[in-house]
């Protein structure tokens, strides 16, 4: 049976609301960034001045809706619990400081990132990494209370929420700051990610680390609604080689 995207929406909503129009929200801003990406032919080292704006707002939306998904997983009395009412201001604030100076330096026909040229400028950037760890740091809390809370934590798919929501925390935060203090080279690279093969980017890396609390749960969700024998096994084993794939790239990266 198929699932429209509205009842999708309503299901989210019912998880954990403002997370949920949050990531509706930079939905809808990508929108008028696609048609800016199209219409204006400024660039930033040498690539499209609005790309950066819109791959943030897609990678929050799905950031933000990934979390109020697994808010579900906590009892009703939790999920309504200040801590979870301030993990998800802090992901929308933190998101939101990111992706609103990200597009204002695009307007601005400037680079939000490695922009350091000037005391204001420095300052910024640095609050940027601030605002990145604290919003991969909410991952490790409900991971937390994932963990110590949830009826099902002794399923395969809760442990993979779990762990990919650490693992989330652990390798976007490392590869983050490697990120941070090493600019990639400048160019196109591949369509749409924009990655440079064969050359030190940390941006591979960092995508692994971003969305292991979607990669990881969706394999356990493969292995528990298949009854794969042995699914932990198998887990752990997904978990070790996702871990170690992000070393490699990490290692890659290294100039």
């Amino acid at each position: 049976m198929r699932i429209s995207p509205l009842i999708g929406y309503r299901e989210l909503m019912s998880r954990q609301a403002l997370m949920t129009m949050f990531a509706a929200v930079m939905l809808a801003l990508a929108i008028p960034a696609s048609v800016l990406l199209l219409m204006d032919d400024r660039t930033w080292r040498d690539v499209a001045i609005w790309a950066k704006p819109l791959k943030f707002m897609l990678s929050t939306a799905a950031f933000s809706a990934t979390t109020a998904w697994f808010v579900g997983l906590l009892p009703k009395h939790v999920q309504h619990s200040p801590m979870v009412n301030r993990l998800a201001w802090t992901v929308v604030i933190t998101s939101s400081f990111e992706v609103g100076y990200i597009s204002l330096q695009a307007a601005l026909g400037e680079g939000s990132h490695h922009n350091v040229g000037d005391p204001l400028h420095a300052a910024l950037y640095g609050l940027m990494a601030v605002a990145a760890v604290a919003l991969t740091a909410t991952q490790a809390v409900l991971a937390g209370l994932i963990w110590r809370h949830s009826p099902e934590r002794d399923t395969v798919f809760v442990r993979s929420v779990v762990i990919g929501l650490l693992l989330t925390f652990v390798l976007a935060t490392a590869s983050g700051f490697m990120l941070g203090g090493q600019q990639p080279p400048a160019g196109v690279g591949l369509p749409i990610v924009g990655w440079h093969i064969g050359q030190a980017d940390a941006r591979p890396a960092h995508f692994l680390g971003v969305h292991a609390h979607q990669l990881i749960p969706l394999a356990g969700w493969l292995l528990q609604r298949n009854r794969v024998r042995h699914a932990g096994l198998w887990l752990s084993g997904c978990s070790v080689i996702y871990g170690l794939a992000w070393t490699v790239l990490t290692l890659w990266a290294l100039p």
